[in-house]
Order: C-alpha cells, then sequence, then structure tokens
C-alpha cells in the first residue's frame, strides 16, 4: 500500500513584510543550544519570533517525565499568551544555536491593535493550535501508544523526491515525550515498524516505507 503524505507543515509562518516590521518594536536575541527560553508557569512578559534555529515546546512534572507539545522553526512565534497576562502555559528549549525577535508585551499589544493582517494570522494560528491539542487529546484518549507512535511518524513526514521523509532526527526518547508513552514501549514498536516494513532509518531519520496499519 502506497504511503499517503502527513506532515504539521500547516504551521502559519510570518511573512517577511510582517518580520520586518515587527524587528522596529523588539531586539534580536541569540541563544546556544539546550537554552530554557520560558518556564511553564513564569510571567508571560514577552512574544518570541524565531529568526533561525529550532525550539522543543514542553511539559515537564515534578518528577521529570517530559511530554513534547511541538517543535518550531524560522517564522514561526511562540508566547503568544503574552495576550492575556497569564501565567506561561508550557516551557520551551532551544534544540540548537537560535536567533530570537522578542518584543514586549506593551509593543505586542500595540501592534496587534495597528496591524489587523497580524492580529488575523494570530487568530487563524491559535485556532490552529487549538485544533491540534483537541487532536492529540482525543489520541491521548483513545488511541493505544502504537497508535500515537505511528500517528506521530506520519504528521511529521514530508514527501522528498517522491519519499516520506521525517527531516528532524528523533531519538526513541523524542517520540515517547511525544506520545506520552515510555522509550523501552516506542523501542519496541519501531522495531515491529521495521521488521514489517513499514520505516526504516537513513542518516539518522526515518523514511516511511507504506502507511502503517491504524491498529497493530
Amino acid at each position: 500500500m502506497a504511503a499517503t503524505t502527513h506532515s504539521t507543515s500547516t504551521a502559519l509562518r510570518l511573512s517577511q513584510e510582517l518580520l520586518s516590521q515587527l524587528s522596529q518594536h523588539g531586539n534580536v536575541r541569540t541563544y546556544p543550544a539546550k537554552t530554557i527560553l520560558i518556564y511553564e508557569g513564569d510571567d508571560s512578559n514577552s512574544l518570541f519570533v524565531i529568526v533561525s534555529g529550532r525550539v522543543k515546546v514542553y511539559l515537564c512534572d515534578n518528577d521529570g517525565r517530559e511530554v513534547t507539545l511541538t517543535t518550531q522553526g524560522p517564522g514561526e512565534y511562540f508566547g503568544e499568551m503574552v495576550l492575556d497576562g497569564g501565567l506561561r502555559s508550557a516551557s520551551v528549549v532551544t534544540l540548537e544555536p537560535t536567533q530570537c525577535l522578542v518584543l514586549p508585551h506593551g509593543e505586542v499589544e500595540e501592534f496587534v491593535m495597528c496591524h489587523p493582517d497580524f492580529a488575523l494570522q494570530l487568530i487563524r494560528d491559535l485556532m490552529r493550535r487549538t485544533r491540534r491539542l483537541t487532536e492529540n487529546v482525543r489520541n491521548l484518549a483513545l488511541l493505544d501508544v502504537y497508535g500515537r507512535v505511528a500517528r506521530v511518524l506520519l504528521e511529521l513526514a514530508h514527501e522528498v523526491d517522491g519519499r516520506l521523509v521525517i527531516a528532524e532526527r528523533l531519538t526513541q526518547q523524542d517520540i515517547a515525550n511525544r506520545v506520552g508513552a515510555s522509550r523501552e514501549m516506542v523501542s519496541r514498536i519501531l522495531k515491529d515498524l521495521e521488521r514489517g516494513g513499514y520505516i526504516h532509518q537513513e542518516g539518522g531519520r526515518f523514511l516511511i516505507d507504506r502507511t502503517p496499519p491504524s491498529h497493530w
């Protein structure tokens, strides 16, 4: 059965025009890899727009157990909760050296009011994120671990030269953090998928050879 294309490329990235306009209201800062930019529970006082690099948005409990919500790259933004003045709802860490345009709360509010195109994009992006969160809750409640692993692999895959490739170099722990399962369980599922001819690895990246079944 041929694989169909699934990806997370629906993320709304800011246009160069908007980025240029936003740059007049904030400062560009450079962060090394593995720098925590936002802690869950902190005050919301700024919006971050990624200029270069990648970040991970995640939740973590007191025992260090972690759930990855998403990863983001250039043109995307996080910290939009700054608009309601509430506490940060998740933590964000850099996955590689990253540059961000950082805008304080007051500048964000002023920019939203003066630029309806940005306000509309922000609303659409918030709706998209809400839909994705709803779908994630649904899958955690209704899918077993295998189903969640298969779904994540398909969502992250992009078509490259007729093949479905996951560009991110994912470890078994990365996948486990995304699906809310143990690394050992994920390892067994990945081995089963490889033995079944559904996926394989090249150069540290996963390729999907055919669509995994919805149930194992």
